[in-house]
């Protein structure tokens, strides 16, 4: 496992020319460039998404997705939660419009609602439907790391089977009102 660099990211993305696809399916992440705009977010109940845009943790990566988005790759992610939902989905939810902003089209799936789909056992990225990258963290959030396959035509498929399945029976983020 490594953990892919901005480069790296970059590299994924401008490869790609037809799709990235996202699946989460975690309630909880606690990955270090996220720490602190997760505790303000807890402290006040809202986030500064005009700051977060600007900030360079950040920045990178909404740029990323509209260049990738302006090439005409279908950005689209998807999120399984549980109900009632954990503070940090709020936090996510709360800055799912940074998402859509550049370009991603962002779905959440109630975790009962999936309980009858066969899904992968970790979070991924699924590029032009051949490109398989997990995103490994440990029990409790912490990244772990990545895990790029790009030689299994067969486990893209049962991610692309998996995502689209969960896609279907997703909510489309403007219509989701977290429980």
């Amino acid at each position: 496992m490594e953990t892919l660099t901005p480069d790296q990211w970059r590299t994924l993305f401008t490869e790609c020319r037809h799709s990235a696809l996202h699946l989460e399916m975690r309630d909880t992440y606690a990955v270090e460039d996220e720490m602190q705009r997760v505790a303000r977010f807890l402290a006040t109940g809202s986030r500064d998404l005009d700051a977060e845009a600007r900030a360079l943790e950040r920045s990178w990566w909404l740029d990323l997705m509209r260049g990738s988005k302006a090439r005409g790759v279908d950005l689209r992610r998807a999120r399984i939660v549980s109900e009632p939902v954990t503070s940090y989905i709020r936090y996510e939810y709360a800055g799912t419009p940074l998402n859509m902003l550049a370009g991603e089209d962002v779905r959440w799936l109630p975790r009962t609602k999936a309980a009858r789909l066969a899904l992968p056992g970790a979070d991924f990225w699924l590029f032009d439907r051949r490109r398989v990258l997990f995103n490994h963290f440990t029990g409790d959030g912490g990244w772990l790391g990545n895990e790029l396959i790009s030689d299994d035509p067969a486990l893209a498929d049962v991610c692309g089977t998996a995502f689209e399945a969960v896609w279907a029976l997703a909510t489309p983020h403007a219509e989701y009102h977290p429980a």
